[in-house]
This record gives C-alpha cells, structure tokens and sequence, in this order.
C-alpha cells in the first residue's frame, strides 16, 4: 500500500488541518504563514480534495471511484461523498474510539481484529450501514494490549450516528451521518467541483 513519508504534523500545517482531527493529541505551535499570493480556483480545490484523501487515508484512485459513485447517488453530491467515507469500516473503528487513530484502526482491520455482524471483516475500506454491529473478534477481547487501547480513548466523543459499547468492545451504526456530524473544516463542495470540469 502506498504511504506518504512526509511527516504528520507538516502535512496537517500544510492542508490546514488541526492534528486532533487525525486522533494525535499534539497541537502544533507553528501556525502556517500568512502569504500575500492569491492562492487560485483550482489550487483550493485540488487542497480541499488532498484534505480529504489524507484525513481518511484514501488513495486517489480510490477517492476518484468513491466521488464517481457519489455523483450517481441521489442527494447533494459533497455531502454523499462525505457520508460514504465516514461509513468507512476503519473510520467506523476510529470514530467509535475503539483506535487513537485512523491508521491504527485500519491496522486493527487489516490483520483480522473486527467483525461486522459476528463475520470477521480485513477490508478497511468496507462500506458498513445502518443497523450493523461493529466489534472486536472474541479471541481479540482478551488480549490485553486491545484492552489499553480502548482505556488509554476512553474520553472520545462519540458521534450521534453511532451507538457504543465500551464494555463489550463493540459498537451499532443507528443512523446514516449527517453533514453536521462532520468534525472538522471542509469545503466538499470545492471537491465537487474540482471533479466536475
């Protein structure tokens, strides 16, 4: 899988993003400098796209069919395309507080420590809905580095689209999200229309 090496932090300046919104406790103090340039139509929206794809580890080929899928749905197009990567299993796994981070929730998918409905599921980008139960496999509860993870993220905010039950290492999606639920700053639209042309 290809991965970026440039660091985390650098890339959060670089796309305006707050670092918490990664799942990393560390805010940098280095605020990105103000230019006097004009940053163009297209600049902003090719910045916008690269937001997204780096917030939720989505290469661009992938992101391209998940916009083009998007576009065939019903509904505003942006706000669809926000909605299927939210419904992402390893955003799912992170947005439950079940990882610290995307890239570690994806990991947690990868080598086979979820299920869907009791099935064990090792794609992360598996589209779940709603009514589903997304929880750790048996032989994963009892392992005591899954029991620190899910301590050390106790306090994580979890959003109203999605039941949790920390107890049980286990959560329920109860309702599609909504573009309200979206956390952080993003001008889907700007995407949108950075496809269109």
């Amino acid at each position: 899988m290809a991965k970026t090496q440039e660091p985390l932090l650098k890339r959060c300046r670089a796309l305006g993003i707050n670092p918490l919104v990664m799942g990393y406790g560390k805010v940098s103090k280095r605020t990105k400098k103000e230019t006097r340039k004009k940053r163009s139509e297209y600049s902003l929206q090719l910045m916008e796209k690269q937001k997204l794809r780096f917030i939720y580890g989505v290469l661009e080929r992938q992101f391209r069919l998940y916009y083009e899928k998007a576009a065939r749905k019903s509904g505003v197009t942006g706000e669809v395309l926000l909605q299927m990567l939210e419904l992402r299993l390893d955003n799912v796994v992170f947005r439950l507080g079940l990882a610290k981070t995307r890239d570690e929730a994806k990991q947690l998918v990868s080598h086979g420590h979820v299920t869907v409905n009791g099935k064990k599921v090792s794609i992360s980008s598996y589209e779940v809905k709603v009514g589903d139960v997304v929880a750790f496999c048996e032989k994963s509860k009892t392992s005591s580095s899954i029991k620190k993870l899910v301590a050390r993220i106790e306090e994580r905010k979890v959003p109203v689209w999605l039941e949790c039950d920390k107890d049980n290492f286990s959560g329920k999606v109860i309702a599609l999200p909504a573009r309200s639920d979206i956390d952080f700053d993003v001008k889907e639209q700007l995407v949108v229309e950075y496809y269109s042309k």
